[in-house]
């Protein structure tokens, strides 16, 4: 575990600090064995590497703990979203597609991302936001489009507040017209989310709860989902969330366009 001494305490007393939360799963980790999962797991924390390396995020700056067959990630407030939802999730799709190259059991991955308050203490992070992020990794949606899509290598699902702050607002490396809105319920949770899938128009959500379209029939690309309508350009927005900024073009990698 490496953290970056963002502790969420004051005098002892826990309070809440507002930071970028990644919750990221192998998809069909329970169908491979010991040496598969150790691999997948190596290529998984590389692939996480590549994308912090990408937005300028260095080792020991940020709280990163393992689970297992996923990784669960706090930023530091400081760290721009527009980097997070953009350039980060851009290199983490290249990274994976550079791995799987070839393979007969490729790196899949389900990537939940919100923002919001969060504490932390010596067990690990605790807070709402951390929270949603699992239930947005985990939802049913995100799993059906998994399951559903072999060809599929990631899914990105983002909160509702972190689509209509940042996301909606666009950037380098953003595709806000490439989200479709889908309801999220599970346990507590009953919320929209937004799902993505890079290098796609849409992904194959249709519907308010995200049903994958009948078989044989493409997802539609023109109109987001009736769950929810992008926000228009210039609309306000609502919460404190972290500074904003896409950065510099990032260096060449070395992979192929």
């Amino acid at each position: 575990m490496s953290s970056a001494g963002v502790s969420g305490e004051v005098g002892g007393e826990a309070c809440g600090i507002h930071r970028f939360v990644v919750f990221g799963d192998i998809c069909g980790s329970g169908t491979l064995d010991l040496a598969e999962k150790k691999h997948q797991r190596a290529a998984m924390y590389a692939a996480f590497d590549d994308a912090y390396s990408s937005v300028g995020v260095e080792p020991g700056t940020f709280h990163q703990e393992d689970r297992g067959d996923g990784i669960l990630v706090a930023l530091r407030p400081d760290v721009p979203p527009t980097l997070m939802v953009g350039r980060w999730i851009d290199t983490l799709y290249e990274s994976l597609r550079a791995h799987n190259q070839g393979r007969v059991r490729p790196l899949r991955l389900r990537i939940g991302m919100n923002a919001g308050l969060v504490t932390q203490d010596r067990h690990g992070l605790v807070g709402r936001a951390v929270d949603l992020a699992a239930r947005l990794c985990d939802s049913p949606p995100a799993k059906r489009i998994m399951n559903e899509t072999p060809e599929i290598d990631l899914v990105v699902v983002v909160s509702d507040w972190l689509y209509g702050n940042v996301v909606a607002d666009g950037g380098r490396y953003v595709e806000p017209d490439h989200y479709r809105s889908a309801r999220i319920r599970s346990k507590e949770t009953d919320e929209a989310a937004w799902f993505h899938v890079p290098r796609r128009p849409a992904p194959p959500l249709i519907g308010r709860d995200g049903e994958l379209p009948p078989e044989g029939e493409p997802a539609p690309e023109g109109e987001p989902a009736a769950a929810g309508e992008r926000p228009p350009a210039g609309a306000a927005r609502t919460g404190v969330g972290p500074s904003r900024g896409d950065g510099p073009t990032p260096p060449a990698r070395g992979r192929e366009p």
